[in-house]
């Protein structure tokens, strides 16, 4: 057995090498980025208006000028105009190029506009005020993202701005998601009293969906000889595999010795943790990865959030952002075991805490829907205080 530590350590030494693919921007959020992204011009491109006003030259201003004679109008997207005398001013537009011979803008809520004449009506300005100067976000042939970057709206945004309509990203590994056991039947068919319905590969489907990394999921029986025929066929068209159930001690978990037979390097089976203690996982000799999950609902969901996700992130290259929270109530759990307690977070005065939300164990997935996350509360201790602070794995977002 070993720790949660150690298991993580195991897992991270193994990572997926991905390829790259190009793929368009309209499909690359939340994709990871594998390619460095330039400006192709400077940004903003001109000294760009950033209010509706009129546009003067500052030191008409300062010579005493309050009132000045619209000369023109500069829209957004029009060729830069040029201001032929400092009497005079152009009514500009958010966006505008800034005219030629004006260095200030005055918006519209501090002027007066009567017969062609703006007069302004505040007492104080500032040279240059109400302008985006040319270059001033960045420069031409500036870096502006790095390899590793996990695109949001924003940096779509951006590659949107340099004319990147296709872009290269990190592709996912071809995924396989498993469950066994001849108690599941599928979620159209009516159980029987000694059955239940297949939940537990579409959470991990979808809990895959945000990274956009999709699999294919499958159901075996629990029969050894079907098992290793079945999981052969999976293992070569697959990088990966993440299986929910079978890897325990009962007569029928399969699972481990199936894959031994396959020749899949088991690197360690079993985790001191509540739950997902019985976690397995290895590694084939072609590199193909691996992570055989409890089949209880908790700990194969508890399981993706703790190892795989973060396995996935660090694959291509991404920090897995980490969080800490305290904990709103003080909580006891005697194992000597890594416990990974579910709660339900919230802001308390403008602080992150963790209401314990039990539950029943790790059968009880319908707790889950009180549920933010787990807390990972460490083993060497047996009682945990109000306002102490612990790593936090999130699944769900408070908006």
């Amino acid at each position: 057995m070993v720790t949660v530590n150690e298991a993580a350590d195991i897992i991270f030494a193994n990572l997926h090498k991905p390829q790259k693919e190009a793929i368009s921007i309209e499909e690359a959020v939340n994709r990871v980025l594998a390619e460095s992204i330039f400006a192709d011009r400077a940004f903003p491109p001109f000294d760009r208006v950033s209010m509706d006003g009129i546009a003067i030259r500052f030191s008409a201003w300062e010579d005493g000028a309050r009132a000045f004679k619209i000369a023109f109008t500069q829209a957004a997207g029009e060729v830069q105009k040029k201001l032929e005398s400092s009497e005079q001013c152009a009514e500009v537009m958010t966006g505008a190029m800034l005219p030629e011979n004006t260095d200030t803008v005055i918006r519209y809520e501090d002027l007066q506009i009567e017969d062609g004449v703006a007069k302004i009506t505040v007492d104080t300005l500032e040279t240059g005020q109400n302008v985006h100067r040319q270059g001033i976000d960045c420069k031409s042939g500036e870096k502006l993202l790095e390899p590793g970057i996990q695109l949001s709206p924003a940096e779509i945004a951006l590659l949107a701005s340099v004319g990147k309509s296709t872009v290269d990203v990190y592709q996912m590994p071809k995924t396989a998601v498993i469950s066994s056991g001849d108690e599941l039947v599928a979620i159209d068919q009516t159980p029987g009293p000694q059955q239940i319905r297949r939940s537990n590969t579409y959470a991990i489907a979808a809990a895959m969906h945000p990274l956009q990394w999709k699999a294919q999921q499958f159901h075996f029986k629990d029969d050894q000889k079907e098992l290793e025929t079945s999981l052969k066929k999976v293992l070569q068209e697959h990088d990966v595999l993440i299986l929910s159930g079978g890897v325990s001690k009962g007569k029928f978990d399969f699972i481990p010795e199936v894959f031994k037979t396959l020749g899949v390097k088991k690197l360690f089976h079993q985790v001191s943790q509540r739950p997902g203690k019985p976690f397995w996982f290895g590694v084939s000799p072609e590199g193909k990865t691996v992570f055989a999950l409890p089949g209880n609902p908790v700990s194969t969901y508890m399981c993706f959030y703790r190892y795989i996700k973060p396995w996935i992130y660090k694959s291509m290259g991404v920090d897995f952002p980490k969080f800490n929270i305290s904990l709103a109530t003080d909580y006891f759990f005697k194992p000597p075991l890594t416990y990974f307690l579910q709660v339900a977070a919230k802001v308390e005065n403008g602080k992150w805490v963790a209401y314990p939300e039990p539950g029943g164990g790790s059968g009880d997935f319908v707790n889950l829907k009180n549920v933010t996350g787990f807390v990972e509360l460490p083993a060497d201790r047996s009682e945990f205080k109000s306002g102490d602070v612990f790593s936090y794995y999130p699944f769900r977002y408070i908006i």
